[in-house]
C-alpha cells in the first residue's frame, strides 16, 4: 500500500478500521488490516469522513464586505451593491480573493467545489477565467467544477445568452441560471427554456439559482413546478440542482406538497444555502419573522436529494463565513430542529454524499473499496460528536496524499506560575 491510515472511526457501531490506499483510491477496508504503506497515519480512533463537498460557492464575490458595506440586509441591495462592485474587477485581486476563499475551503476538509461565477456584462467573463486557472491550480487539492452563472438575468440584461455561450466554450462544466431576476413571469419562464436549451446542446449539467423570495406572490418566485416539469420532459432527471428555494418554505404543507412531489420525480436536488437565506429572509417580517429556509424537513421526508452550501464568504449576501462545511451543517441543524443523533447524521450527508449527488460524483465518492481516497480525518472519536464538536481537521487526503496536517493544542492553566513551559 501506498498508504494506511489505521485506526479510524467509521462508524459510531461498528469496530475501527484501517483503510489502504492504492494509486490514489481506496484499496482495502480492514478490520486490522495485515499490509503495510510506505506511509501510515495513526488515527487512533478518530472519525474519518468521505471529504466534504461545496456544491454552491461564489468565489470572485469574497472578502469584499468592507469595500461598500450592505446596510438593508435585503436581496436587491445585496445584488445592487454586488453590481457596483463588480464594475471594478480585478483579475489579480479576484484571483487573491478566491484562493483566500479555497484555502480555507482545503483546510476545512473539502474536496470538491461548485464554483459560481457571475456572466455578464458587467464582469465579463474574469469570473470564468479566474475560476479556470484556480482549477489548475489547485488540481491536487481539489477539484473545481464551475457553473456559468447569469446573475443579471438572460433576457433583461443584453449579451448574457453569447456571453454564456463563451463560458461553456471557454470551459465552464454546468449552465447556471437566476430566472428570478427577470422583469415578467412570461420572461422567467423564457429564462429556463434558454437555459436548459444550452445544457442539452452542449450535454451540460443544470445548476440554477430559484425561487429566492420570502413567498411567492411574485409569480418569478415559484419556478419550482415548471423547472421540475421542464426537467421531467426533456429527460434531465438527476442533471438539475437549485440553490436557495426559500419562497418554497411560505407555502402550507398542503400547497407546497405537490410542488415537492414534483421535484422529487424530476429528482432534482435542493441545495439550501442556511447562512445567506436567514441572513437576508424574513427582513420585512415586524413579527413572527421567518427563518428563510427552504422546507428542509419536508424536502427530506419526501426523498428529495437535499444538500447545503456555504453560498458567500463575506459579501453583501453573506457578511460572515470561512468555508468550513461543519459550521454551516450546525447552522443548519439548528434551524431545521434536527438535533437527534439520527438526524444529525443525515445532516452530515447533506454536506457529503447528498452533496456529491448535487454535482454528479454519486458513483466516485464515499468510503468504499474502489473509491478516490479523498478522506478528512476529524479530531474527534465520535459520529455522534462530529456536528456538536465542530473539531479541527486533523488529516486530509485527496486521491491519497495528505494535504492538510492539523495540530490543535489549548491548555486550561488552574495553577498560577504555570502558564508557561519550562
Amino acid at each position: 500500500m501506498e498508504m494506511v491510515v489505521r485506526q479510524v472511526r467509521l462508524s459510531d457501531e461498528q469496530p475501527l478500521m484501517d483503510i489502504g490506499i492504492r494509486g490514489g483510491r481506496i484499496a482495502a477496508i480492514e478490520e486490522n488490516l495485515d499490509r503495510t504503506g510506505e506511509e501510515e497515519i495513526d488515527a487512533q480512533g478518530r472519525v474519518a469522513l468521505p471529504g466534504f463537498i461545496e456544491p454552491h460557492l461564489h468565489l470572485e464575490k469574497a472578502f469584499v464586505h468592507r469595500r461598500l458595506p450592505a446596510r438593508s440586509g435585503t436581496l436587491e441591495e445585496a445584488i445592487r451593491v454586488t453590481g457596483i462592485l463588480k464594475a471594478k474587477q480585478e483579475r489579480s485581486d479576484v484571483l487573491e480573493r478566491s484562493r483566500k476563499v479555497l484555502d480555507m475551503a482545503v483546510r476545512n476538509g473539502t474536496v470538491f467545489v461548485r464554483a459560481h461565477p457571475d456572466v455578464d456584462p458587467i464582469q465579463g467573463l474574469i469570473g470564468v477565467e479566474t475560476a479556470l486557472e484556480l482549477k489548475d491550480e489547485y488540481k491536487d487539492l481539489l477539484d473545481l467544477q464551475i457553473v456559468a452563472f447569469p446573475q443579471e438575468g438572460l433576457l433583461k440584461t443584453a449579451g448574457v445568452i453569447e456571453l454564456m455561450e463563451q463560458a461553456v466554450a471557454m470551459g465552464a462544466d454546468v449552465v447556471g441560471g437566476c430566472p428570478y431576476n427577470e422583469l415578467s413571469w412570461n420572461d422567467t419562464c423564457a429564462h429556463i427554456d434558454k437555459v436548459f436549451d444550452l445544457a442539452l446542446k452542449h450535454d451540460l449539467d443544470i445548476d440554477m439559482h430559484a425561487d429566492f423570495a420570502d413567498d411567492t406572490d411574485d409569480k418569478r418566485f415559484a419556478a419550482a413546478e415548471y423547472i421540475a416539469r421542464k426537467t421531467i420532459d426533456t429527460d434531465y432527471r438527476g442533471r438539475v440542482a437549485l440553490g436557495h428555494m426559500t419562497s418554497l418554505g411560505a407555502l402550507t404543507p398542503e400547497h407546497a406538497k405537490p410542488v415537492i412531489d414534483l421535484l422529487k420525480e424530476a429528482d432534482i436536488t435542493v441545495v439550501t444555502l442556511p447562512a445567506t437565506d436567514t441572513y437576508l429572509g424574513g427582513r420585512k417580517d415586524d413579527a413572527r419573522p421567518r427563518r428563510g429556509l427552504t422546507p428542509v424537513r419536508a424536502l427530506h421526508a419526501a426523498g428529495v436529494n437535499v444538500a447545503y452550501s456555504s453560498n458567500n464568504i463575506r459579501n453583501a449576501f453573506t457578511p460572515f463565513g470561512k468555508a468550513d462545511p461543519l459550521q454551516i451543517g450546525n447552522l443548519l441543524a439548528h434551524l431545521i430542529q434536527f438535533g437527534t443523533p439520527e438526524n444529525q447524521l443525515e445532516v452530515l450527508k447533506m454536506g457529503t454524499s447528498n452533496a456529491a449527488r448535487a454535482v454528479g460524483l454519486s458513483d466516485q465518492y464515499g468510503l468504499a473499496v474502489g473509491k478516490p481516497a479523498d478522506i478528512v480525518i476529524l479530531d474527534t472519536f465520535a459520529f455522534a460528536d462530529v456536528l456538536l464538536d465542530i473539531p479541527p481537521r486533523s488529516w486530509v487526503l485527496k486521491r491519497g496524499r495528505v494535504t492538510v496536517i492539523t495540530r490543535h493544542e489549548s491548555r486550561i492553566c488552574r495553577e498560577c506560575g504555570h502558564a508557561h513551559p519550562g
